[in-house]
Formats: C-alpha cells, structure tokens, sequence
C-alpha cells in the first residue's frame, strides 16, 4: 500500500513545489518507488526543476480528459530512476477530488509514496483533495502572513477531522531568525500548531539547481534536510539538520 502525502500551503511563495521535489528526489535516492502528482494548474514547474521540461508528452490534464490513462501520462525523472511526475496541464483545468481519488487507487500499487503538489490557497477544492492524504505536510517560511495563512489552513483540517498534520519551515536563514521576522522558529511551530517535521535552510545550492533542473549537489544543506525529512516519513528517528536554538 502507497503512502499518499498532501504538501499544502496557506499562500503562494512558500516553496512547496521545491519541497515535493525535494522530497520526492530524496525517497527516490533512498530507494522507494515515488510518484509526485502535480495539480497546480496553469502554473506547471515540476518539469523545470527536475530538466524535464522537453521530456513532457502527456500530463494531468490528458489523464483528466480520457486521453490517456495514469501510467501513460506519467514521466520517469532521468536524474533519479525511482522518481516518477505527473504533471500539471499548462492551461487551467477543471479537476474534483473524486478523480484525484480514483487516480491514486488505480496506480497506488506502483509506487510506495505518492506526493500530492496541492494548488496554494485556503479553498474548498485543496480541503477536499487533502482529505484523502494519509499524512498532511503544511509549508510555511518564516514570514508572518505565511505563518498565519498555516495555522488558519491546519485549523481547518482539525476541524475537519484531518489529525495526520506535520509542519516544514521553509527559506530558515541566520538573517530572518532572530532578528528580523520571528525570534525563534519555536514561536511558528506555536502558531501554526503542527508538531514539526523538519526544516529547511535558505540554500542558493538548491535554487541553482532546481531553476536550471540539475540535480541538487550532494554538499547543499537544503538537500540533507530534506533527506532527513524522507527517513523521517518512513519512521526514522534522525535529528533536525537546521536547529530551532
């Protein structure tokens, strides 16, 4: 049985797309079958990060419309053999949780995590297709209007009986902990209200390599978080790579 992971965010901006990828490209190093399915219509990325973007013959959006099935539509990711994408139509495309539903049931037994990339914003439509998730991933950075938007966004999934919530501090860096934004990384988690899963430095490594789609250098801080945050998914015990003191 897949793992099926909902990594959401309260608004724009926060990297969740760089954080399923970076999950994504980790579970995959590591060994397990991942499949990251994208659903932020209009605003496809995932092919651009991975050096994809001419590899592309099918997406989401020819599953949705009976072009194609599942599997036809989803593209191996060269620079790791275990990684699997489905991506977004590059055109705004209806979609209802239902057909999410129905695709993850019919490929579950591929792959052993399968990554929803959620479309940003405090709507109906994410809630209904994060309902289905095992596990919740809430992305916030350390801005407040990012922290604010989390914590609204969790309280709802609480409300709605969503429990498997873990939180990702996204874009930490020395400048804005402490000194500028928040004082300390415990004050988000308080906030937001979701126990914490892991976070992720501000890394110009990573953003290098995911804007030019080369694989992240085995030396980048943001990719040994996010190999920590992987184990960690599969019940490892591994400590925070960023410290919250």
């Amino acid at each position: 049985m897949s793992k099926i992971i909902a990594v959401t965010s309260g608004k724009g901006g926060t990297g969740k797309s760089t954080v399923c990828a970076g999950l994504g490209y980790t579970l995959a190093k590591q060994g397990h079958r991942t499949l990251i399915i994208e659903l932020d219509f209009g605003l496809r990325c995932l092919d651009i990060m991975f050096g994809m973007e001419d590899s592309i013959k099918s997406d989401l959006g020819d599953v949705l419309s009976g072009k194609k099935k599942v599997l036809e539509a989803v593209t191996q990711v060269s620079m790791a053999s275990n990684l699997n994408i489905l991506c977004a139509p590059k055109t705004l495309t209806t979609v209802t949780a239902e057909q999410i539903v129905d695709i993850c049931r019919s490929i579950k037994k591929y792959f052993e995590y399968i990554i929803i990339d959620t479309g940003a914003g405090i709507n109906s439509h994410v809630f209904d297709i994060v309902e289905q998730a095992n596990l919740i991933l809430v992305v916030s950075t350390p801005d407040q209007v990012c922290i604010r938007d989390a914590s609204l966004m969790s309280d709802e999934f609480y409300n709605r009986g969503n429990k498997s919530q873990r939180l990702i501090i996204n874009k930490v860096s020395k400048k804005v902990i402490g000194n500028a934004l928040v004082a300390h990384l415990d004050e988000i988690i308080d906030k937001v209200g979701v126990q914490l899963i892991g976070v992720i430095p501000d890394d110009f490594k990573m953003t290098v390599a995911t804007g030019k789609g080369n694989p992240i250098p085995t030396d980048s801080e943001a990719l040994k978080a996010f190999d920590a945050i992987s184990k960690r998914l599969g019940g490892e015990f591994v400590p925070l790579t960023v410290k919250t003191s």
